[in-house]
């Protein structure tokens, strides 16, 4: 499914998170295809996917190896309009799960999160923006990890009600919590 699509039907929780919509809407009318490059250097679409366990009291997560926390899986779109195939294939790629299914076809959550100026692969990468969109995503996790070296540092299924003392992204919390809230609803 076209991301627009999704947008289009998407219903936010929120008065932050009607003007979030608004202004992926307003980038995708602005920027169309291209926002989902990272030829678009301000701001461009990513995806996240928040996988659980199927008792939902567990989420798997990896060690990010550029900000140094434990965190959702996901990445950029590279191209791809339907941004739930990519939390799909993000997280399969940096899980090493043969089988991740989503909870539900629409966002749990979209969110505008900052990137801060870093280096990846010895080249710089300017301060950005990520325009966002999570998925609730299932797992069992009695399945076989494997760390994907290149982008992650680890990967580990954490206790939900532990996670803020894995996470060393405050920022991240309040979304994590966001998330977590609406997967217990679905």
């Amino acid at each position: 499914m076209h991301f627009s699509d999704s947008l289009l039907r998407y219903r936010p929780h929120d008065r932050e998170e009607d003007d979030t919509l608004h202004r992926m809407l307003r980038l995708w009318q602005e920027d169309g295809e291209r926002a989902f490059t990272r030829e678009n250097t301000a701001a461009h679409f990513t995806s996240a996917g928040f996988l659980v366990n199927a008792t939902r009291t567990h989420t798997l997560m990896i060690y990010h190896r550029i900000y140094r926390s434990w965190s959702w899986t996901g990445g950029h779109a590279d191209g791809e309009t339907d941004l739930l195939q990519t939390a799909l294939r993000e997280a399969r790629e940096e899980t090493g799960l043969a089988l991740v299914t989503a909870l539900s076809e629409e966002p749990v959550s979209l969110d505008i999160l900052p990137v801060p100026a870093h280096e990846k692969r010895g080249q710089p990468v300017a301060a950005h923006l990520h325009y966002n969109a999570a998925y609730a995503l299932l797992a069992d996790e009695a399945a076989p990890l494997r760390q994907n070296v290149e982008e992650t540092l680890g990967v580990r299924w954490l206790p939900l009600a532990q996670l803020p003392q894995y996470c060393s992204e405050p920022e991240m919390l309040p979304v994590y919590d966001k998330i977590i809230r609406r997967i217990r609803e679905l």
